[in-house]
């Protein structure tokens, strides 16, 4: 079956729209909060927007810290369909709060209700990437993966619009955003409402309420498996990688592009049009098998994409801003613009066929635990991203230098983990018809 067709099914598009309509909302409230913060908080109260914007992502990824261990743990405890519904409605109770805190204009009210975003979405993770596995087969895990990050980066990119959009739309006060990520939250639930049955995968399990301890536990438990902690490490380091390269952009878009703030949205679009492009290409690479050895080839496309920024050089800066109607008229521009769409779709290549592989390998008593603790090393490496990305500023070096750096770094992380687990490389020359014998699936658990 094509990924396309999973679409038209009622096992797979209820979750597609519940995650999409999920991710959206996030971003409409999270960059409807930016441009309050940007034009109304730090003018009224003199606090740097740098500042409160690094302070906003730190409150909405913190609660992955604290509450991806006990989400692992209720995902995998208690029927699937029944907790997303229960998240879903978690949802709407949190956008009253978000309403009532752009009604009031009230700062402290709209971070806590960011804080309890963040929480909801650690608690969904969980669940969506659990409950994959329970409705598709083995042949269809690859392209629903791909279909639910295409959803995922598409989302993000036009939540970021409506939110500007409707934060923009400031003679109307708070309505617009109110209407907005309230009505958003009630069509998530009504799909929500509409994902079939999953039964608990381990319904004898003990739930572990006190999170310090969970956490450690379940990070233990997940890395404790070889092949699971190769898995676990590589797809955590594309979200060091990922990271890193967004934070760089809106400074080599302003500082070495003159770029204007539309013009830097503009290269940040390119990169989630790359992803999409990429995860609409896994399934075809992969054949419509788990293939994670398609790690290695986009691995080395993302070092190379990052080399070529490197080679960019230091555009001369233009003296008239770079604006969207100009953009595709500066060679730079052009040349930064296609770097970045192909290290977004070198990296949806690299992570969609991982997670696909992480999903059938995790046993599945076990499997939300599992993604569980991926959540929280995902979230440890963006924070890691930021504080390689700050040191290297700090020592002096250039932006096109990062590049370079990271793209070096990234190759070092690849040979590791082929050494860690050869069979990546056995499968990819077994793929390329470089072995007399093709290496069998590992088989599902």
């Amino acid at each position: 079956m094509s990924q396309f067709q999973l679409l038209a099914t009622p096992r797979f598009w209820p979750l597609f729209l519940t995650q999409f309509l999920g991710a959206f909302n996030d971003n409409v409230f999270r960059f409807a909060l930016i441009i309050f913060i940007t034009f109304r908080v730090s003018m009224q109260e003199g606090i740097p927007v740098n500042t409160l914007i690094v302070l906003s992502g730190g409150i909405f990824i913190l609660p992955f810290f604290l509450f991806s261990a006990l989400a692992g743990q209720l995902a995998d405890r208690y029927e699937k369909a029944l907790l997303i519904r229960r998240t879903k409605l978690l949802e709407i109770g949190v956008m009253c709060l978000g309403a009532l805190g752009f009604h009031l204009q009230s700062t402290p009210l709209l971070l806590l209700v960011l804080l309890l975003m963040g929480a909801q979405s650690a608690f969904f993770g969980p669940l969506k990437y659990g409950i994959l596995p329970q409705h598709l087969s083995a042949e269809e895990l690859t392209g629903g993966n791909a279909l639910i990050q295409m959803a995922t980066y598409v989302a993000i990119l036009a939540g970021a619009a409506v939110g500007g959009l409707v934060a923009a739309a400031s003679s109307r006060g708070s309505l617009p955003t109110v209407a907005a990520v309230l009505g958003v939250a009630l069509l998530g639930y009504w799909c929500a409402c509409r994902v079939p049955p999953a039964a608990p995968s381990d319904a004898t399990l003990r739930v572990d309420w006190r999170l310090h301890r969970a956490t450690w536990v379940i990070l233990r438990e997940a890395l404790s498996d070889p092949a699971n902690r190769v898995l676990l490490l590589t797809i955590s380091w594309f979200w060091f990688l990922g990271a890193t390269f967004l934070s760089l952009v809106p400074g080599y878009g302003k500082a070495l592009l003159n770029a204007d703030e539309q013009a830097v949205t503009l290269l940040n679009a390119a990169f989630t049009v790359g992803i999409g492009a990429g995860s609409l290409l896994c399934e075809r690479l992969s054949r419509g098998r788990i293939e994670a050895a398609l790690m290695l080839p986009s691995a080395l496309g993302i070092s190379l994409c990052a080399l070529g920024v490197f080679l960019l050089g230091t555009p001369s800066v233009p003296e008239a801003p770079t604006t969207l109607t100009n953009f595709f008229r500066h060679e730079e521009a052009r040349a930064m613009f296609l770097a970045l769409v192909a290290l977004g779709a070198c990296g949806a290549v690299y992570v969609v066929p991982l997670t696909a592989a992480l999903q059938a390998a995790a046993a599945p008593a076990q499997r939300a635990r599992v993604i569980g603790g991926l959540n929280i090393l995902n979230a440890l490496f963006m924070v890691a991203s930021a504080v390689y990305t700050a040191l290297l500023l700090q020592s002096g070096l250039s932006l096109p230098a990062i590049f370079l750096v990271t793209a070096g770094l990234n190759l070092l992380v690849m040979i590791a983990a082929v050494r860690a687990q050869p069979v990546f490389w056995q499968r990819l020359r077994a793929r390329l018809g470089f072995c007399a014998a093709e290496i069998p699936d590992p088989p599902p658990r």
